[in-house]
C-alpha cells in the first residue's frame, strides 16, 4: 500500500472514519498532515497502536491542545486501551507540568469517557499510604536513579536540600508511578517523551533515557517513541531529545 492508502487504514483504525480528502477550509494542510502522520509516523519503528496512542495523549497533556487530546483519546478507546490506562498516562504528566495543565487534560479526557458512556468516578487505583509513600516511591526510584537528586541537591539550605528529593521520591515515585493501571516500562517510556515535549528540558530527558533502557526498553523503541511524538511537538524538540542521549541510544545502558 502507499501511503495514501495507509493513511485510510490507520485512520479508520484510530477514529472509525475516513480521512479528509477535499472538505473543510483547509483541504490541502489536512492531506499533509493526515499522510504524514497516519499514513507514514504511525508505520515506522516497532511500537503498537496501545503504546503509540499513549504517547500522542501524553505530548497533546503538555502541549494542553485539548479538542485533539479529546479526539485521541477516543481513539486510546478504538485500540483497546482501558479508560485505567487512558488515565494514569494523564495522571502520570502532574509532577512534569504542574497539576493545573494536568486537571485541563483530565476534563478533556472525562468529556470524552462521558460521551463514550463509561462511568465516573473510576476505581481506586492508588497502592500507597500515608505511612509508606517514601519507601514505595524509594523502591522504583533507587534502582533507576539512584541517589543522584538527594546527592546534586544536598546544597540547598535546609530545610529543602531534605524536602526537594524527598518531594520528588514521593510525589512522582509513589503517588503516581506505584498506581495500577501502566507498568513501569511503559511510564518511563511516556516519561521520557513527556520532558522532550516540554521542551529545555534536555539533563531531565537524558536521565529518563537511561531510566527507560533499565526499566526494559530498547534504544529503538525510545528512538521509536520519540519519533511518534515528532508531529505533535515539533523536530526541534525530536532533535533536542536524540542529541542529549546520543550516546545512550547508539549502544543502551
Amino acid at each position: 500500500m502507499d501511503r495514501i492508502d495507509l493513511t485510510k487504514e490507520k485512520f479508520n483504525t484510530l477514529f472509525k472514519a475516513m480521512p479528509c480528502e477535499n472538505g473543510g477550509s483547509d483541504p490541502e494542510f489536512m492531506k499533509i498532515l493526515q499522510r504524514f502522520i497516519f499514513g507514514e509516523v504511525c508505520y515506522a519503528g516497532s511500537l503498537d497502536d496501545k503504546i503509540r496512542e499513549l504517547i500522542t495523549i501524553t505530548v497533546l497533556t503538555v502541549n494542553q491542545t485539548l479538542p485533539q487530546l479529546e479526539a485521541h483519546v477516543g481513539a486510546c478507546l478504538n485500540v483497546g486501551l482501558s479508560p485505567l490506562e487512558i488515565r494514569e498516562a494523564i495522571y502520570q504528566c502532574a509532577p512534569f507540568i504542574g497539576f493545573p495543565k494536568t486537571l485541563n487534560a483530565i476534563s478533556g479526557m472525562n468529556k470524552t469517557f462521558a460521551e463514550r458512556k463509561i462511568s465516573l468516578p473510576l476505581e481506586d487505583t492508588a497502592t500507597v499510604t500515608e505511612d509508606t509513600r517514601f519507601e514505595d516511591g524509594l523502591k522504583i526510584q533507587a534502582p533507576l536513579y539512584g541517589t543522584e537528586i538527594k546527592d546534586k541537591y544536598a546544597y540547598l539550605p535546609e530545610p529543602f536540600s531534605e524536602l526537594i528529593p524527598k518531594w520528588l521520591t514521593e510525589l512522582c515515585f509513589a503517588d503516581f508511578n506505584t498506581r495500577k493501571g501502566l507498568d513501569g516500562k511503559t511510564r518511563e517510556l511516556l516519561t521520557v517523551v513527556m520532558l522532550a515535549a516540554i521542551g529545555g528540558a534536555e539533563t531531565q530527558v537524558r536521565s529518563h533515557v537511561i531510566g527507560a533502557l533499565k526499566a526494559g526498553n530498547t534504544a529503538e523503541e525510545v528512538v521509536c517513541a520519540l519519533s511518534h511524538a515528532m508531529p505533535y511537538m515539533g523536530i526541534p524538540k525530536l532533535f533536542n531529545a536524540l542529541n542529549c542521549a546520543q550516546d545512550l541510544l547508539k549502544g543502551g545502558v
